[in-house]
């Protein structure tokens, strides 16, 4: 299995267009030794040439253009794009299909609850009919895993995971199960195993096991304290309030990932706001010590 880090921030990118925090500031003046990063959103083949896109983020055009295998060049009009498989409903997972239009229809799998809010909150599923058919819609159950005709050599598995609807959907303070998943990624040739999600608000003891059998996860990696950007007078909300869990403090993802066996550790969906973001902060040596990896555009991993 290939996975490849298309976009490894959370929304707004880094450093984010109207923002003046430190890490903000400091990479634009020069005196932050840090990365710029687009909005999350990974791609994952079991070839090397047919893809599988996990989110679809407002920056998929430059993300698309940087990664050589989305643009194979076999015909007059061509795309590496086989599928597409949405997380959420949220705008900075899900505004690139925008961009994508000139190659409708696309095949997109989702939740019965996020085809809901993008076809009446945030209409993208009726918006894009008038180009060439738009989005055709394959359920995911959550109850069963699914495969992609394209990649059939990758099981996907979903997993509810306990977040936040956005503003626009009709149940904002309702939540169901499927306005948020994970999802366990096979590769039934080498038996590789990926763990994805990258808004991750809450991990049960069930939740713990599924993650411990993975080989590489890929979680949440959005803010470092839950009150982080009220502290940083960015925000008023808090992770928790937004469906993310954060890295420091009792029953932090550090605290999770800290149970869990050797393996490869990947925090992805990293806020602008976020001291890791600084490679010389004390927060990334904290990661470096416990073998915890900040995803990066343009990262690639193998299993």
């Amino acid at each position: 299995m290939f996975v490849q880090i298309l976009g490894s921030a959370a929304g707004g990118g880094f450093p984010q267009w109207n923002c003046n925090c430190e890490n903000c500031a400091g990479f634009r003046n020069g005196s932050l030794r840090a990365q710029a990063r687009t909005q999350s959103s990974i791609a994952i083949s079991d070839d090397g040439v047919n893809w599988v896109l996990c989110n679809t983020s407002p920056d998929i055009r430059a993300q698309l253009q940087s990664f050589a295998p989305m643009q194979p060049g076999r015909a007059l009009r061509d795309t590496g794009i086989s599928a597409i498989i949405l997380m959420d409903s949220q705008i900075d997972h899900t505004t690139g299909l925008l961009m994508l239009r000139e190659g409708c229809p696309h095949q997109v799998w989702c939740t019965d609850m996020v085809h809901e809010d993008l076809s009446t909150g945030f209409p993208l599923f009726n918006m894009l009919t008038h180009w060439n058919g738009g989005l055709s819609w394959n359920r995911i159950e959550l109850d069963q895993s699914f495969s992609v005709p394209a990649c059939p050599n990758l099981r996907f598995t979903p997993l509810p995971l306990r977040s936040a609807a956005p503003p626009y959907s009709p149940h904002r303070f309702d939540p169901h199960p499927g306005d948020n998943i994970g999802l366990i990624v096979e590769d039934l040739n080498t038996g590789g195993k990926l763990f994805y999600a990258p808004g991750l608000g809450k991990v049960d003891a069930p939740l713990l096991e599924i993650m411990a059998a993975s080989d590489c996860l890929l979680v949440d990696g959005t803010l470092w304290d839950d009150d982080e950007m009220q502290r940083r007078g960015v925000g008023t909300r808090t992770g928790r309030e937004m469906g993310h869990l954060a890295q420091n403090g009792p029953g932090g993802m550090l605290e999770v990932l800290e149970q869990l066996p050797t393996q490869r550790k990947v925090l992805i969906h990293i806020n602008n706001t976020n001291p890791i973001l600084d490679e010389d902060s004390p927060q990334r040596a904290e990661l470096d010590r416990r073998e915890v990896e900040v995803a990066y555009d343009g990262m690639s991993i193998v299993l």
